[in-house]
């Protein structure tokens, strides 16, 4: 019988986990959906994974963990930044891969991946909600529809209304007052997804365009959102199978590595990737540039995080 290695992904707004098997494959997976980083979640992930896998939790030989609450992740034996293992999921996913584009609940960032499937530069979103998971939450609320079905409404209407806010705080505010002058709801919601493509393509200029692009992330299985972000690049964009377990899949393949008793060259990116994000955090202002947080201010800035290979 073979042996057998777990990824774990623990996000803002969902869990995910995967069984890797000892040769790459993907054995099991599960997805968990919960309002709040929790403990709770995760460990139903990781044994809805197993029963996927059909498998006991005696069996998975490592574990490593990525996202947002990696560091909370029961048994993980150590963790990876989610930008190197979404990198890594990805391109196992889509062999050739060189541009990921990943939108979660709490933030957003564009991966430049090399040829061997590792990151070589990147841009993060971290500081604002602007075109993340929570930023559709609050469209979804303000047009008093599901959020499942905010991406259908949106490709039904027209895009020329002006949004001059793309602060999840005051969003709501200002879709509020569209609709109280009378803009049709699906109007609303195009003009705001053509805004967050808007600001997904200042992402992805500062690590370059590239194709083959994939989408990764709850955001993926937007359509409009896909939609109007290729019109944003004026390039295609595939979207994985199963775009959310990416990053859990990249830590189950670092995993099998890292028990294989192959040594990863990841490593050492991600040391450079943890490193940037550290410095990042201890950030004396924990907000995007150019606001300062009031209402008078809509002009969040993503401030831009790049990994560069030395020549």
């Amino acid at each position: 019988m073979g042996w057998y290695v777990m990824g774990v992904d623990l996000g803002s707004t969902t869990a995910k986990a995967v069984i890797v098997d000892q040769d790459g494959g993907l054995a099991g997976s599960s997805v968990v959906q919960m309002g709040a980083v929790s403990r709770d979640a995760v460990l139903r992930a990781m044994d809805h994974a197993l029963t996927s896998a059909r498998i006991g939790r005696d069996s998975i030989r490592r574990t490593i963990s990525t996202g947002y609450g990696r560091k909370l992740v029961p048994g993980a034996d150590r963790s990876f930044t989610e930008i190197t293992c979404h990198a890594r999921g990805a391109a196992a996913l889509y062999p050739g891969v060189r541009l990921v584009i990943d939108i979660g609940g709490q933030d957003s960032k564009v991966i430049a991946v090399d040829s061997d499937g590792l990151v070589d530069r990147f841009a993060m979103n971290d500081r604002c909600a602007s075109g993340t998971g929570r930023f559709f939450d609050v469209l979804a609320r303000a047009l008093e529809v599901d959020v499942n079905n905010v991406g259908d409404l949106a490709l039904s209407g027209a895009e020329g209304l002006e949004v001059s806010s793309m602060c999840a705080t005051f969003a709501e505010t200002e879709v509020i007052s569209m609709l109280a002058q009378g803009r049709e709801k699906s109007d609303i919601a195009a003009s705001v997804h053509k805004a967050v493509a808007a600001r997904t393509l200042g992402l992805v200029a500062q690590v370059g365009k590239a194709t083959p692009t994939v989408m990764t992330g709850g955001v993926a299985q937007n359509a409009a959102a896909r939609h109007y972000i290729e019109k944003a690049l004026r390039h295609p964009i595939d979207v994985l199978a199963q775009p959310q377990i990416a990053g859990a899949y990249g830590a189950g393949l670092l995993a099998r590595d890292e028990y294989a008793g192959s040594v990863s060259s990841a490593e050492s990116r991600d040391a450079k990737a943890k490193e940037q994000l550290s410095v990042r955090a201890a950030g004396i202002v924990p907000q995007c540039a150019g606001c300062d947080g009031t209402a008078g201010d809509h002009n969040h800035v993503s401030v831009p995080l790049t990994l560069r290979r030395k020549s």
